[in-house]
């Protein structure tokens, strides 16, 4: 078994810095995977930040919300227009592409740090990946 690329903060935010994002007024991070580096992304765009948590249904292959965020007014965006999506890696047929497909605004960007998405930041890594944030047990 080959090990992980580590990759670390510093790596990704000085990628970050570099990257040419399109104009998005609210980054949307996915759950625990997708939230540092929405974190980091909105706080270098200085734009909204909204974090959801889904999950997919066994049953019908379709994603549903977390318990807290039913309860919350869920994928209403308050006027935002401009959306991009956030995950850490995405694999093909991933929530990135059925989440962007409910989304109901002028523009809607997938964003990944690897794999496939609108917008990938390390397009040429193709190995395992260690995040930074990862848990360590």
């Amino acid at each position: 078994m080959s090990t992980p690329l580590e990759i670390t903060f510093g790596a990704i935010s000085d990628a970050l810095y570099s990257f040419d994002f399109p104009e998005i007024d609210l980054v949307l991070g996915l759950s625990e995977k997708g939230k540092a580096p929405a974190l980091m992304i909105a706080h270098q765009l200085g734009v909204a930040l909204k974090i959801m948590d889904f999950s997919e249904s066994l049953e019908s292959n379709d994603l549903i919300l977390s318990k807290v965020e039913e309860e919350e007014p869920g994928m209403d965006f308050y006027g935002h227009h401009r959306i991009l999506i956030v995950d850490d890696m995405a694999l093909a047929g991933n929530k990135l592409s059925k989440i962007k497909e409910k989304i109901r605004v002028d523009e809607v960007y997938s964003f990944a740090l690897f794999g496939e998405a609108d917008f990938v930041l390390f397009p040429k890594v193709k190995s395992k990946v260690k995040m930074p944030w990862a848990i360590v047990r």
